[in-house]
């Protein structure tokens, strides 16, 4: 050591001889100018990993896949995916690391350029190690719904916390891990390459920017079709998580992120049709007689006609009691497990539909059917979506126009799901949330308990009756949902553990039972139609293309003057808002297509419609006419809980025409403002759009 070094104030960088090249290079320098092989690195470890998570999952829900040929072509197909991915990410940096050579600003450019890379490396990692979890809740890979999540950070770490601890502590561990490798990935330098970048000269930059252009162009288009890659190109399989497997975790949800920027249309979907013949189709299936057709009174709403009550007293207050994730599985009422004793009961007292069907797997498209009797499509819930936020049709403006007091009563906080700002925008004069509850019991990751709910709920319809004007009074209940905290004492015992999906149910069974007991002996009670419904299943999952036994939901109306009645038709979420105005006494014109139960339906008109993800279902009786992303429909014979054999489409082209256009209405109906909460003005009918 020399005199010089001991006298220095400055610490000596520690040098490291790259053999072959007389190249000495400072460690203690953040990451060197970018190389290019560093980014393939990367690249070819990012494809390798995600093969292997493919496979691992693969392997895990073998008993889901056909045979190894279908897994061999997942695998396969798989790997095209995530090039396409890898694509997106790095061909970017790839040009720039070409173009990077030895200066101030270029090691500037290469610090970014490294940063993106530790960054996608790790989102690409952390999104496949959430994904298990994310199969066993949805039964598909994350997609929009995950995005819906995110957009709600509060309510939802509070459910991740109190439910999936273990989940979120592996997440956290694979972040730790992911940001390491990738760093030790860029760090890494090989004995046998030289520091500086081997593309040096002004030709070999642009020969090799306009290879990796080509190279990148085609991993990303990956097709030599007239359109790029989408996933229905890979798509193979009647089983919506088998075909998700073969896509990695990411795309899926930046895919997701793509289409719900654009509002995405069933026409994307589904395939064109002429607007007059959508519009004539959907009056088509609307209608329950040949001589009904005169109905339809109006050109700017296709749909608008005069719903004449078959109830022609005082008008009655109509309450929804909206049950958060309550399948028909769940009820022992309608053949599920025995989880509902007081519902099983109120069953027997009140109008019993057995064979309800909810319209899609997530609240808001629930609240969207039974709130607006807007049909489902592959678009986000009129909830969400900015056109529908004021003068939207819900018989909550209906009503208050007939000088109805309208309500939403919700546990939690009325922002979530935008349904606070849906609400206010389209007819709800009054919402009761969390937190204007009078001192609740007990408050959990979503909101007051349905106990407080109720007893919040009673108090109102109360208050409101004693005013003198009718009610109209959507209540949520929110106890039924992960991680299905609850307070002790309404249940006698907990089963199987504490917090559990089934003594959730139990105890929101429970409430509900406290609610009825209370209701009978109230004021409002003999002036009220009730509907208990679900909002959907607790999972909508299966092998199907849609899994319709997962749709099938309680739904009952009761209250004084409704008979017991078992009633098996064929109904959906959207008939019901029809069948309250009817029984409350409420007569309007309307542009809901939903039937009012109060008449017949015959056999042949009968129909559910049920959005899965992309998949759309128009269920008659017997056939199930399912439409898929850019695919041939489907036709299947079903018993009601599953999709049979297949059945030959050529024979049945009208029931494939009427499934199309009311898959195609929703977004037809929705982008030209079809289904506006407007008074009636009689305007003739007239040609549509040719």
């Amino acid at each position: 050591m020399g005199i010089g070094t001991l006298h220095s104030n400055k610490r000596v960088p520690k040098l490291v001889k790259i053999p072959d090249y007389n190249v000495s290079i400072p460690l203690n320098n953040a990451i060197q100018i970018l190389n290019l092989h560093k980014i393939l690195r990367v690249i070819f470890t990012c494809l390798l990993i995600l093969s292997l998570f493919r496979l691992g999952m693969s392997i895990y829900l073998y008993p889901r896949i056909a045979n190894a040929s279908d897994l061999l072509y997942m695998l396969v197909q798989g790997l095209r995916v995530d090039i396409v991915t890898v694509g997106y990410f790095f061909l970017i940096p790839a040009l720039c690391a070409v173009w990077l050579k030895e200066g101030k600003s270029s090691r500037f450019f290469s610090r970014i350029l490294s940063l993106w890379l530790i960054v996608s490396f790790t989102v690409l990692i952390f999104m496949e190690v959430v994904t298990p979890e994310f199969i066993r809740e949805y039964d598909i890979r994350p997609n929009r719904i995950f995005l819906d999540y995110l957009i709600y950070p509060k309510e939802v770490s509070s459910m991740l916390w109190e439910g999936y601890k273990p989940a979120i502590v592996l997440s956290l561990f694979a972040l730790i891990v992911a940001v390491i490798f990738s760093r030790r990935l860029l760090m890494f330098r090989s004995v046998n390459r030289p520091s500086s970048a081997s593309v040096k000269t002004l030709r070999q930059r642009i020969l090799v920017s306009i290879f990796i252009l080509i190279l990148g162009f085609m991993g990303i288009r990956s097709s030599l079709q007239h359109r790029p890659f989408n996933p229905s190109m890979v798509f193979f399989s009647n089983d919506n998580l088998v075909n998700s497997l073969v896509l990695n975790s990411t795309y899926s949800v930046l895919f997701a992120m793509y289409n719900s920027g654009s509002e995405q249309s069933a026409f994307d979907l589904y395939g064109k049709m002429h607007e007059k013949k959508i519009i004539e189709k959907v009056r088509e299936a609307a209608t329950l007689r040949s001589d009904e057709s005169h109905r339809f009174v109006s050109y700017q709403i296709p749909t608008q006609r005069l719903h004449v009550s078959t109830y022609t007293g005082r008008p009655k207050n109509i309450v929804i009691l909206l049950q958060e994730s309550l399948g028909a599985r769940h009820v022992g009422g309608l053949g599920g497990a025995k989880l509902t004793p007081n519902l099983d009961k109120l069953l027997e007292e009140g109008w019993n539909f057995t064979h309800a069907y909810a319209t899609g797997t997530r609240s808001v498209r629930g609240i969207e059917a039974v709130f607006t009797g807007f049909s489902p499509g592959p678009s986000r819930s009129v909830v969400k979506l900015n056109k529908s936020q004021t003068g939207f049709f819900s018989i909550a403006s209906l009503l208050k126009q007939k000088n109805y007091t309208t309500q939403f009563i919700y546990g939690g906080e009325s922002h979530f799901d935008n349904m606070k700002s849906f609400f206010l925008g389209n007819g709800i004069d009054d919402i009761h949330d969390l937190p204007t509850f009078n001192n609740p019991r007990y408050v959990g990751s979503w909101g007051a308990s349905d106990e407080d709910l109720y007893f919040e709920a009673h108090r109102e319809f109360e208050r409101m009756q004693a005013a003198g004007k009718p009610f109209f009074s959507l209540v949520f209940t929110t106890s039924n949902h992960t991680p299905f905290d609850f307070p002790e004492g309404c249940l006698e015992r907990l089963e199987h553990g504490e917090h559990t999906m089934e003594n959730a149910i139990r105890y929101s069974d429970c409430a509900l039972g406290q609610f009825i007991e209370n209701a009978k002996s109230s004021t409002y009670w003999e002036d009220t139609v009730f509907l208990l419904i679900a909002d959907h299943d607790s999972r909508s999952i299966g092998s199907d293309s849609v899994p319709i036994g997962h749709f099938r939901i309680p739904a009952l109306l009761f209250g004084n003057g409704i008979e017991p009645k078992l009633d098996e038709r064929l109904v959906s979420q959207i008939d019901f808002p029809p069948t309250l105005l009817s029984l409350a006494g409420v007569s309007a014109y309307h542009p809901m297509i939903g039937f009012d139960l109060t008449h017949d339906v015959p056999d042949n008109k009968q129909r559910a419609m049920l959005q899965y993800n992309e998949n759309f279902a128009w269920l008659t009786k017997q056939e199930a006419v399912v439409l898929r992303p850019n695919l041939d429909p489907a036709i299947f014979r079903h018993d009601g809980y599953h999709l049979m054999e297949e059945i030959e489409t050529s024979s049945m082209s009208n029931l494939v025409e009427l499934a199309r256009a009311n898959a195609l209405w929703s977004s037809l109906a929705y982008s030209k403002a079809f289904y506006r909460d407007a008074s009636f003005e009689y305007k003739p009918c007239c040609e549509f759009n040719q």
